[in-house]
């Protein structure tokens, strides 16, 4: 982006995105389409940062909430609809992949005919994983369980719920039950997370995070509609979890460092995410599918534990900025929801 510009940055990640996509079909190999998916990793990344960037530089004050409102509802249907796309689309199949390959093709229209000018490239922050540990050891911890968490339920979800008798064509619903939750969450635990010291609602939802592991190795053998809410509930319990940590490091952070501190969430994000399916794999292969909410659950006890640890040693900030639900999308979010504490 800082060489070409937006727009071919755009287009050129979208393309290699794409090629990702359909390359998937000529190696079929397990190592092959481990790098392909790092490989679209990368690409969706840095189209995320691409859109956030041109956000950013054209938003004002006054446009800002709205846009965000849409950006928000955008994201959220656009998780929704990906996983019910995989009740109608055959696995590992042309028409699948095909299918992937045209929609990242149209999304470029929008870019290639617009005649909106490509705002101008400014500074790139620096990646510093270790500031967020500095402004708040519990927030970093926080989101490493979300990481844990939520990378564990969308990429191993799929063969917990074969291992626990779903059909394969209702497996999109059983993910998109899990969306849905987090999705409902979003009000009341804002509102309850500006109400009340952020760290002891982390800590209640963390509790509520085991209630919902054991409720869903509960609901196994119970029918398809116990297994649905249970993963409803795990998705209201789980979800805005990463959003309360991130407002939590904001509030011991100076304006200045929102990019940055931002960055270094969503890389220790990673870190957790990247290490939690083949833990949750291996797991289920080795003790059975209760066996991933087992290590999801102790991932949350530690948070329990170092949140209470937490509240012993450091008083809550007496000027807090406002809880906002943050897409994990890219290092650029911080900076596009402007968490001010001149704001307040």
């Amino acid at each position: 982006m800082g060489q070409v510009g937006h727009s071919r940055a755009f287009a050129a990640l979208t393309a290699a995105g794409t090629i990702g996509i359909l390359a998937h079909m000529l190696v079929i190999h397990p190592l092959a389409w481990a790098l392909l998916r790092m490989a679209s990793g990368l690409a969706v990344a840095g189209c995320y940062t691409i859109i956030e960037a041109w956000l950013q530089a054209k938003l004002t004050n006054e446009t800002r909430g709205r846009a965000m409102g849409v950006y928000r509802v955008v994201d959220i249907a656009g998780s929704l609809g990906a996983q019910l796309l995989i009740a109608v689309l055959e696995p590992a199949s042309y028409v699948s992949y095909n299918l992937l390959a045209l929609l990242c093709c149209a999304a470029l229209f929008p870019l290639v005919l617009t005649r909106a000018q490509a705002p101008s490239v400014g500074e790139a922050p620096r990646l510093r994983p270790l500031l967020a540990l500095k402004r708040s050891p519990l927030a970093a911890a926080g989101v490493v369980v979300s990481g844990i968490t939520g990378a564990a339920f969308r990429m191993v979800g799929p063969l917990y719920a074969l291992s626990v008798g779903l059909r394969a064509e209702v497996i999109a619903l059983f993910l998109s039950a899990y969306v849905l939750g987090g999705a409902l969450a979003q009000i009341p635990v804002g509102w309850l997370a500006d109400k009340y010291d952020r760290r002891v609602v982390l800590t209640w939802l963390s509790v509520a995070s085991l209630a919902a592991c054991a409720a869903t190795v509960a609901s196994a053998d119970q029918g398809v509609v116990a297994i649905f809410i249970a993963a409803g509930f795990f998705g209201l319990t789980t979800f805005p979890i990463y959003s309360i940590s991130a407002a939590h490091a904001h509030d011991f952070t100076d304006p200045s460092e929102a990019v940055e501190l931002s960055a270094a969430l969503m890389f220790l994000y990673a870190v957790g995410a990247i290490a939690s399916p083949l833990i949750a794999a291996w797991l289920i292969d080795l003790r059975g599918p209760a066996a991933m909410f087992t290590f999801i659950a102790l991932a949350h006890l530690f948070l329990v534990i170092f949140g209470l640890i937490r509240m012993r040693i450091r008083p809550a900030p007496s000027n807090r900025t406002r809880y906002t639900y943050v897409p994990r999308t890219s290092f650029l979010i911080g900076k596009l929801l402007k968490r001010n504490k001149r704001d307040q």
